[in-house]
């Protein structure tokens, strides 16, 4: 009993169209990963809002608002000693740019 194997093989004289709103694309998606223009701003947005001092704009944003709510409260009684609010506020800082870059990677896996 013999085996017979088919091979195809492609034309290569088919043209290829390659237009210039393609090539950006590529570009696009290669430079973010995918993740949209959102996803890759995501953060940086979040950065901006949470130097804003006293309001917590940063936990607002990624809906975090009992946590902004709690660190707005705790913050008043620590403006007495600066040492500790600057401390809460560099810490908030930090944890809204985590919490969105966590929301932007969930995102992307689903």
């Amino acid at each position: 009993m013999t085996d017979d194997l088919i091979v195809s093989l492609a034309d290569d004289n088919e043209p290829m169209k390659v237009n210039s709103f393609g090539v950006i694309g590529v570009i696009w998606s290669e430079i973010n990963g995918g993740i949209g223009p959102w996803g890759t701003m995501r953060p940086l947005f979040t950065l901006f809002l949470a130097i804003i001092p006293f309001l917590f704009l940063g936990q607002h944003f990624n809906r975090q608002h009992e946590k902004a709510n709690g660190w707005f409260l705790i913050q008043l009684p620590l403006l007495f000693t600066v040492i500790l609010w600057f401390s809460l506020y560099i810490w908030s800082i930090g944890d809204a740019i985590w919490v969105s870059s966590r929301l932007v990677a969930k995102s992307e896996n689903q």
